[in-house]
């Protein structure tokens, strides 16, 4: 049913929020549990809410990243770093813990860092944030597309929602979750707001190679990645897949490059070196082989931890086939061994979203907003929270972070505006 009251009103006080996901959820409950006489609301457009916390982590939902200097937690935002820092001091890792097991979803911590229910599953999360919705009178409103926002004209009215259905919503301050809806960035945008175009992040590269042909699966646990025209590069765990490359060290150069990889077309050149070493070490030490292992096959004698698998292929490609003794190699096939090990170049022809996660570069311009509480330096009242802003992380959980802490913030100046 519709709220018709467009006035605001010292004994009824509310407050709309947009967009059914992470953020929207984390500020309706923080409002609703400290203050229950706030009337909240949200709007989500589709028939479910929670979709992107569903699938996160592979439906086990990775929460955050056990990392709990606020310092070095926000050097995981290539869009986002400075203006996180001071939030990151109010909410951080080590507080989203606790929130969640305060409400019943114990949590845990694995190897890689990464936060998450030990259930391993999303929905004691979505369960979590369900429960203390209907616990603290916050209504959830679903199939309620917003078309239009408007904002008060004068001090004692509120600002206004209309909906595909007709309907109209309240309220004394408002709240956009809506992610990376390029819609709800027009509407923004028509309130005076500057879009930053979005582009893809957190993708995986597109590789067609026969090095890597055959070998899905197949991953090292530490690997450079370097982009030498965009005089980028970035270290660790490195998966083959059958579209080409992926894992930490990719997708971190991905999220860190967004908008330069954006304007080359996803069409650049990458140069690997897969045992982080260096060439003229590697080069000293497979000569010394030649001597105490001169006897043996290469293809049996796999180096530096590699796959055997993926040394096959790298003998392969250098002409050493399956019956060459180490003793037998020459110069020429140690120098290409070496330099593929260490330096080999592939060709990136596009990318791929990583898993069903999609993570977009853009949003709302970062110097229209005050993140001290989240809200806009243009319209009073207004507040974003989560990815509709110009924030972005790499993979890790790092992104729901920015999205709790974001609504923390703004639910937090929203209690005091409404004290």
């Amino acid at each position: 049913m519709q709220d018709s009251k467009p006035y605001r009103n010292p004994e009824n006080k509310r407050v709309l929020i947009i967009g059914g996901g992470a953020a929207g959820f984390f500020t309706a409950i923080k409002i609703a549990e400290e203050n229950p006489a706030i009337k909240v609301t949200i709007l989500e457009q589709g028939k479910d809410v929670l979709g992107k916390v569903k699938i996160s982590g592979g439906g086990r939902c990775n929460l955050a990243h056990a990392e709990f200097i606020p310092r070095e937690l926000s050097k995981n935002y290539p869009r986002g770093q400075r203006e996180l820092l001071g939030p990151f001091n109010s909410f951080s890792s080590g507080d989203t813990m606790a929130w969640f097991e305060e409400r019943g979803v114990d949590v845990k911590i694995e190897e890689d860092g990464r936060i998450f229910p030990i259930s391993d599953s999303s929905q004691s999360v979505i369960d979590c944030f369900m429960n203390a919705c209907k616990a603290n009178g916050v209504s959830i409103l679903t199939k309620r597309k917003v078309l239009n926002i408007y904002p008060p004209e004068e001090d004692k009215q509120c600002w206004k929602a209309i909906c595909s259905n007709g309907e109209s919503y309240y309220g004394d301050h408002l709240v956009i979750a809506t992610g990376s809806s390029k819609f709800m960035w027009e509407q923004i945008s028509h309130l005076g707001h500057t879009i930053v175009p979005p582009v893809p992040s957190l993708f995986t590269f597109n590789i067609k190679d026969p090095r890597i042909k055959d070998l899905m699966g197949l991953s090292v646990p530490n690997a450079e990645v370097q982009i030498k025209s965009l005089k980028a590069k970035n270290h660790g765990p490195l998966l083959i897949t059958h579209w080409g490359m992926s894992g930490p060290g990719i997708l971190k150069i991905s999220a860190v490059k967004a908008r330069e990889l954006y304007n080359l077309n996803y069409q650049f050149e990458i140069k690997v070196n897969w045992i982080m070493e260096k060439e003229q070490d590697v080069l000293e030490e497979l000569t010394k082989l030649k001597q105490t292992e001169s006897k043996k096959k290469m293809h049996n004698t796999p180096q530096y931890g590699l796959p055997k698998r993926l040394w096959h292929s790298f003998c392969n490609y250098c002409g050493i086939h399956a019956e060459l003794r180490w003793a037998d190699l020459s110069k020429k096939q140690l120098n290409k061994l070496v330099k593929e090990l260490c330096a080999g170049i592939y060709q990136v022809k596009g990318k791929s979203t990583f898993k069903e996660e999609f993570v977009t570069a853009g949003g709302v311009q970062l110097k229209e907003v005050d993140f001290k509480t989240y809200e806009s330096k243009i319209m009073y009242r207004l507040y974003f929270t989560g990815e509709a802003l110009d924030i972005d992380a790499v993979t890790g959980g790092f992104n729901f972070q920015a999205a709790w802490t974001s609504g923390f913030m703004a639910a937090q100046a929203i209690l005091k505006e409404l004290e």
